[in-house]
Protein backbone atom coordinates (compact mmCIF):
# COMPACT_ATOMS: atom_id res chain seq x y z
CA UNK A 1 0.00 0.00 0.00
CA UNK A 2 1.43 3.24 -1.14
CA UNK A 3 2.00 5.92 1.38
CA UNK A 4 0.39 9.13 1.64
CA UNK A 5 2.13 12.19 -0.48
CA UNK A 6 0.08 14.85 -1.07
CA UNK A 7 -3.01 16.58 -0.44
CA UNK A 8 -5.67 15.90 -2.85
CA UNK A 9 -8.21 18.89 -1.98
CA UNK A 10 -9.48 20.75 0.92
CA UNK A 11 -13.01 21.62 1.12
CA UNK A 12 -14.47 24.12 2.76
CA UNK A 13 -18.43 25.93 3.99
CA UNK A 14 -18.87 29.37 2.62
CA UNK A 15 -21.22 32.33 2.10
CA UNK A 16 -22.68 33.92 -1.09
CA UNK A 17 -20.87 32.01 -4.27
CA UNK A 18 -20.22 35.21 -5.88
CA UNK A 19 -18.78 36.82 -2.93
CA UNK A 20 -16.38 33.33 -2.49
CA UNK A 21 -15.61 33.60 -6.42
CA UNK A 22 -14.72 37.25 -6.38
CA UNK A 23 -12.15 36.39 -3.71
CA UNK A 24 -10.43 33.27 -4.43
CA UNK A 25 -10.38 34.03 -8.21
CA UNK A 26 -10.01 38.29 -8.19
CA UNK A 27 -7.77 38.54 -4.72
CA UNK A 28 -5.83 35.08 -4.66
CA UNK A 29 -5.83 34.72 -8.56
CA UNK A 30 -6.69 30.93 -8.68
CA UNK A 31 -9.06 29.57 -11.75
CA UNK A 32 -12.71 28.29 -10.98
CA UNK A 33 -11.52 25.26 -12.40
CA UNK A 34 -15.43 22.46 -11.97
CA UNK A 35 -18.74 24.78 -11.02
CA UNK A 36 -21.01 21.43 -10.16
CA UNK A 37 -23.30 20.85 -7.05
CA UNK A 38 -22.74 19.32 -3.62
CA UNK A 39 -23.56 15.26 -4.55
CA UNK A 40 -24.95 14.90 -1.28
CA UNK A 41 -27.26 18.22 -1.20
CA UNK A 42 -27.61 19.36 -4.73
CA UNK A 43 -29.49 22.43 -3.80
CA UNK A 44 -26.16 24.07 -2.69
CA UNK A 45 -22.88 24.98 -5.25
CA UNK A 46 -20.02 22.70 -5.26
CA UNK A 47 -17.16 24.89 -6.44
CA UNK A 48 -13.57 24.04 -7.44
CA UNK A 49 -10.03 26.39 -7.62
CA UNK A 50 -7.36 26.08 -8.54
CA UNK A 51 -3.80 26.72 -10.16
CA UNK A 52 -4.14 27.29 -13.54
CA UNK A 53 -2.35 24.48 -15.20
CA UNK A 54 -4.81 22.13 -13.07
CA UNK A 55 -1.96 21.17 -11.00
CA UNK A 56 -2.32 18.41 -8.49
CA UNK A 57 -2.39 19.40 -4.63
CA UNK A 58 -3.62 23.08 -5.88
CA UNK A 59 -7.72 22.21 -5.16
CA UNK A 60 -9.43 23.58 -2.84
CA UNK A 61 -13.27 23.55 -3.07
CA UNK A 62 -16.47 25.23 -1.61
CA UNK A 63 -20.15 24.53 -0.49
CA UNK A 64 -21.68 28.11 -0.54
CA UNK A 65 -24.01 28.62 1.77
CA UNK A 66 -26.89 31.25 1.67
CA UNK A 67 -28.76 30.80 4.73
CA UNK A 68 -26.25 33.04 7.05
CA UNK A 69 -25.38 29.92 9.35
CA UNK A 70 -21.93 30.40 10.58
CA UNK A 71 -20.16 28.03 12.15
CA UNK A 72 -17.71 27.93 15.17
CA UNK A 73 -14.08 26.70 14.66
CA UNK A 74 -12.90 24.61 17.18
CA UNK A 75 -11.85 20.85 17.67
CA UNK A 76 -12.93 18.14 15.29
CA UNK A 77 -12.19 20.55 11.99
CA UNK A 78 -9.33 21.62 10.06
CA UNK A 79 -8.03 24.87 10.68
CA UNK A 80 -5.90 27.22 9.02
CA UNK A 81 -5.00 26.11 5.21
CA UNK A 82 -2.02 27.75 4.04
CA UNK A 83 -0.56 28.48 0.61
CA UNK A 84 2.46 28.49 -1.35
CA UNK A 85 3.82 31.32 -3.28
CA UNK A 86 7.27 31.54 -4.79
CA UNK A 87 10.06 32.83 -3.14
CA UNK A 88 10.73 36.47 -2.55
CA UNK A 89 6.91 37.39 -2.79
CA UNK A 90 5.92 37.54 0.28
CA UNK A 91 6.38 41.20 0.72
CA UNK A 92 4.17 41.88 -2.67
CA UNK A 93 1.32 39.74 -1.14
CA UNK A 94 1.63 41.41 2.48
CA UNK A 95 1.03 44.98 0.09
CA UNK A 96 -1.54 43.51 -1.99
CA UNK A 97 -4.22 41.96 0.49
CA UNK A 98 -3.86 45.38 2.15
CA UNK A 99 -4.58 47.22 -0.43
CA UNK A 100 -7.93 44.52 -0.63
CA UNK A 101 -7.96 46.12 3.21
CA UNK A 102 -7.73 42.53 4.58
CA UNK A 103 -6.04 42.68 7.60
CA UNK A 104 -2.92 40.36 7.64
CA UNK A 105 -0.53 39.29 10.55
CA UNK A 106 2.87 37.88 10.24
CA UNK A 107 3.41 34.68 12.53
CA UNK A 108 5.71 31.68 12.47
CA UNK A 109 2.45 28.90 12.52
CA UNK A 110 4.34 26.81 9.78
CA UNK A 111 7.66 26.71 11.03
CA UNK A 112 8.37 29.58 8.84
CA UNK A 113 7.09 33.20 8.13
CA UNK A 114 3.75 32.78 7.86
CA UNK A 115 1.21 35.48 6.98
CA UNK A 116 -2.07 35.20 8.32
CA UNK A 117 -5.75 36.44 7.03
CA UNK A 118 -9.52 35.75 6.52
CA UNK A 119 -11.62 35.29 3.69
CA UNK A 120 -14.52 36.99 2.98
CA UNK A 121 -16.66 34.87 5.19
CA UNK A 122 -14.07 34.28 7.89
CA UNK A 123 -12.06 30.91 6.64
CA UNK A 124 -8.43 31.24 7.71
CA UNK A 125 -5.95 31.07 5.65
CA UNK A 126 -2.08 31.61 4.95
CA UNK A 127 0.40 32.16 2.58
CA UNK A 128 4.21 30.52 3.44
CA UNK A 129 7.34 31.30 0.49
CA UNK A 130 8.59 27.96 -1.24
CA UNK A 131 12.39 27.79 -2.11
CA UNK A 132 11.11 28.48 -5.98
CA UNK A 133 11.74 31.38 -7.87
CA UNK A 134 9.35 32.45 -10.50
CA UNK A 135 8.71 35.50 -12.59
CA UNK A 136 5.79 36.09 -10.75
CA UNK A 137 3.93 35.90 -7.39
CA UNK A 138 1.06 33.62 -8.40
CA UNK A 139 0.15 30.79 -5.57
CA UNK A 140 1.66 27.51 -6.44
CA UNK A 141 -0.50 25.36 -4.39
CA UNK A 142 -0.92 24.69 -1.06
CA UNK A 143 1.62 24.89 1.78
CA UNK A 144 -0.46 23.02 4.25
CA UNK A 145 -2.90 22.66 6.96
CA UNK A 146 -3.92 23.18 10.63
CA UNK A 147 -5.38 20.07 12.25
CA UNK A 148 -7.75 21.14 15.33
CA UNK A 149 -8.03 17.63 16.61
CA UNK A 150 -9.92 16.97 19.92
CA UNK A 151 -6.87 13.68 20.42
CA UNK A 152 -3.65 15.28 19.21
CA UNK A 153 -1.95 12.03 19.74
CA UNK A 154 -4.52 10.04 17.92
CA UNK A 155 -4.61 11.67 15.20
CA UNK A 156 -0.03 12.03 15.17
CA UNK A 157 -0.15 7.76 15.45
CA UNK A 158 -2.54 7.81 12.04
CA UNK A 159 -0.56 10.78 9.90
CA UNK A 160 2.61 9.00 10.88
CA UNK A 161 2.38 5.27 11.29
CA UNK A 162 -0.58 4.69 9.05
CA UNK A 163 -0.08 7.46 6.59
CA UNK A 164 3.84 7.75 6.28
CA UNK A 165 3.67 11.61 7.55
CA UNK A 166 6.66 12.22 9.01
CA UNK A 167 7.11 14.08 11.99
CA UNK A 168 9.20 17.61 11.97
CA UNK A 169 11.38 19.51 14.39
CA UNK A 170 9.86 22.22 16.17
CA UNK A 171 10.38 25.21 17.82
CA UNK A 172 6.50 25.28 19.26
CA UNK A 173 4.23 23.25 21.20
CA UNK A 174 2.05 22.10 18.27
CA UNK A 175 3.04 19.46 16.16
CA UNK A 176 4.29 19.44 12.96
CA UNK A 177 4.52 16.77 9.88
CA UNK A 178 5.22 16.64 6.51
CA UNK A 179 3.82 15.03 3.36
CA UNK A 180 6.59 12.58 2.19
CA UNK A 181 5.81 13.37 -1.77
CA UNK A 182 7.33 15.89 -3.95
CA UNK A 183 5.37 18.89 -2.63
CA UNK A 184 6.30 18.12 1.01
CA UNK A 185 2.33 19.55 2.42
CA UNK A 186 3.18 20.91 5.90
CA UNK A 187 0.30 19.55 8.77
CA UNK A 188 -0.14 21.25 12.04
CA UNK A 189 -1.61 19.39 14.52
CA UNK A 190 -3.13 22.33 16.66
CA UNK A 191 -1.95 22.08 20.97
CA UNK A 192 -3.91 21.70 23.06
CA UNK A 193 -7.35 20.82 21.94
CA UNK A 194 -10.15 23.98 21.71
CA UNK A 195 -13.69 23.02 22.57
CA UNK A 196 -15.65 21.05 20.07
CA UNK A 197 -16.38 23.26 16.98
CA UNK A 198 -19.54 23.13 14.79
CA UNK A 199 -19.68 23.05 10.88
CA UNK A 200 -21.17 25.85 9.41
CA UNK A 201 -19.88 29.53 7.12
CA UNK A 202 -16.28 29.79 7.70
CA UNK A 203 -15.36 26.29 8.75
CA UNK A 204 -13.96 23.71 7.00
CA UNK A 205 -15.20 20.94 6.20
CA UNK A 206 -12.85 18.17 5.28
CA UNK A 207 -9.34 17.29 4.19
CA UNK A 208 -8.71 14.71 0.94
CA UNK A 209 -5.35 13.07 0.17
CA UNK A 210 -4.45 11.53 -2.77
CA UNK A 211 -4.34 8.08 -3.64
CA UNK A 212 -2.99 6.44 -7.29
CA UNK A 213 -6.21 4.89 -8.10
CA UNK A 214 -9.14 2.59 -6.83
CA UNK A 215 -7.13 -0.12 -6.17
CA UNK A 216 -5.03 1.58 -3.80
CA UNK A 217 -8.12 3.34 -2.28
CA UNK A 218 -9.80 -0.07 -1.79
CA UNK A 219 -6.57 -1.08 -0.20
CA UNK A 220 -6.69 2.06 2.42
CA UNK A 221 -10.53 1.69 2.69
CA UNK A 222 -9.55 -2.22 4.27
CA UNK A 223 -6.64 -1.08 6.08
CA UNK A 224 -8.66 2.01 8.00
CA UNK A 225 -11.42 -0.88 8.91
CA UNK A 226 -8.56 -2.88 10.17
CA UNK A 227 -7.70 -0.10 12.39
CA UNK A 228 -10.94 0.48 14.01
CA UNK A 229 -12.40 3.60 11.82
CA UNK A 230 -15.58 3.99 10.50
CA UNK A 231 -14.70 4.00 6.92
CA UNK A 232 -17.63 4.83 4.29
CA UNK A 233 -18.54 2.90 0.99
CA UNK A 234 -16.66 3.94 -2.19
CA UNK A 235 -18.13 7.21 -3.70
CA UNK A 236 -18.49 8.46 -6.99
CA UNK A 237 -17.52 11.71 -7.46
CA UNK A 238 -17.07 11.83 -11.13
CA UNK A 239 -13.58 13.75 -11.05
CA UNK A 240 -12.71 10.98 -8.22
CA UNK A 241 -13.34 7.75 -6.47
CA UNK A 242 -13.40 8.43 -2.50
CA UNK A 243 -14.08 7.02 1.13
CA UNK A 244 -14.40 9.50 4.34
CA UNK A 245 -13.77 9.14 8.00
CA UNK A 246 -13.27 10.30 11.02
CA UNK A 247 -10.19 9.98 12.58
CA UNK A 248 -9.58 9.94 16.21
CA UNK A 249 -9.53 13.68 16.72
CA UNK A 250 -12.53 13.79 15.13
CA UNK A 251 -11.56 15.25 11.87
CA UNK A 252 -13.03 14.68 8.53
CA UNK A 253 -10.55 12.59 6.25
CA UNK A 254 -11.00 11.66 2.96
CA UNK A 255 -9.24 9.89 0.74
CA UNK A 256 -9.17 10.64 -2.90
CA UNK A 257 -8.37 8.84 -6.37
CA UNK A 258 -5.80 11.26 -8.88
CA UNK A 259 -8.03 10.47 -11.63
CA UNK A 260 -10.12 10.18 -13.85
CA UNK A 261 -9.48 14.62 -13.14
CA UNK A 262 -11.82 17.68 -14.63
CA UNK A 263 -11.55 16.84 -17.92
CA UNK A 264 -13.88 14.57 -18.46
CA UNK A 265 -16.62 16.74 -18.88
CA UNK A 266 -15.01 20.01 -19.79
CA UNK A 267 -11.73 20.85 -22.53
CA UNK A 268 -8.98 22.43 -19.91
CA UNK A 269 -9.89 26.05 -22.02
CA UNK A 270 -13.18 25.62 -20.88
CA UNK A 271 -13.12 24.58 -17.13
CA UNK A 272 -15.76 26.21 -15.08
CA UNK A 273 -17.45 28.01 -17.51
CA UNK A 274 -20.43 25.67 -17.32
CA UNK A 275 -22.46 24.42 -14.18
CA UNK A 276 -21.85 20.49 -14.65
CA UNK A 277 -23.99 18.12 -13.30
CA UNK A 278 -23.64 14.41 -12.75
CA UNK A 279 -25.41 11.93 -14.81
CA UNK A 280 -28.62 11.05 -11.69
CA UNK A 281 -29.08 14.86 -11.42
CA UNK A 282 -29.00 15.65 -14.94
CA UNK A 283 -32.49 15.30 -15.52
CA UNK A 284 -33.25 18.44 -12.98
CA UNK A 285 -30.70 20.02 -14.66
CA UNK A 286 -33.63 22.99 -15.10
CA UNK A 287 -34.51 22.83 -11.39
CA UNK A 288 -31.21 23.35 -10.56
CA UNK A 289 -30.47 26.12 -12.50
CA UNK A 290 -33.37 28.33 -11.55
CA UNK A 291 -32.75 27.01 -7.86
CA UNK A 292 -29.07 27.98 -7.56
CA UNK A 293 -27.62 32.05 -7.69
CA UNK A 294 -26.23 33.31 -11.27
CA UNK A 295 -22.26 33.11 -10.99
CA UNK A 296 -20.15 36.16 -12.18
CA UNK A 297 -18.42 34.36 -14.47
Amino acid sequence: METIKRIHHITAIVGDPNENLKFYRDVLGLRLIKQTINFDDPSVYHLYFGDHNDSPGTVITFFPWTNNNYGKKGSGQVGRIAFRVPKGSMDDWKEHLKAQHIQVEMTQLFGDNTLEFVDAHGLELAIVEDGTEANNKDILGFHGAVLLSGNPEGTKVLLTDLMGLKELDSADENHHFETIGEEKHHIVISIPPQPTGRFGIGTVHHIAWSVSGMDELKEWQSKLKKEGFGVTAVRDRNYFNSIYMGEKGNVVFEFATDGPGFFVDEDKELLGTALKLPEQYEQNRQEYETLLPELDI
